[in-house]
């Protein structure tokens, strides 16, 4: 019998980068190698006390980019971009990009 292949998206690139240390960002970015079911994807920032701070995201017109403008600017520490995202397959994956502001 002929196998099925199931593509997943993966995360392609964010800013801020997986790991960057940086000045507090005016928008998250978070681009996936395929295309997302808006309804089931999002993200969410999370210092290291465990705070989130409130984000609206979006996913843009070629539904490969979740964003999001950051209200205030970020203090200096540690972050998690907490992401969940179903792809356009239904398949849904979580993932993390830490980095911090200096």
């Amino acid at each position: 019998l002929p196998s099925v292949a199931a593509a997943h998206a993966h995360l392609v690139s964010s800013n801020p980068a997986v790991g960057a240390t940086a000045a507090s960002p005016r928008v998250i970015t978070l681009t996936f190698s395929e295309k997302m079911a808006p309804a089931f994807s999002t993200f969410e920032v999370v210092n290291a006390a465990g705070v989130k701070t409130p984000v609206r995201t979006t996913v843009s017109e070629d539904g490969k980019t979740l964003s999001a403008p950051v209200a205030r600017p970020l203090a200096a520490g540690a972050y998690v971009i907490n992401w969940r995202l179903a792809s356009s397959d239904g398949h849904r994956m979580t993932g993390a990009v830490p980095f911090t502001v200096r």
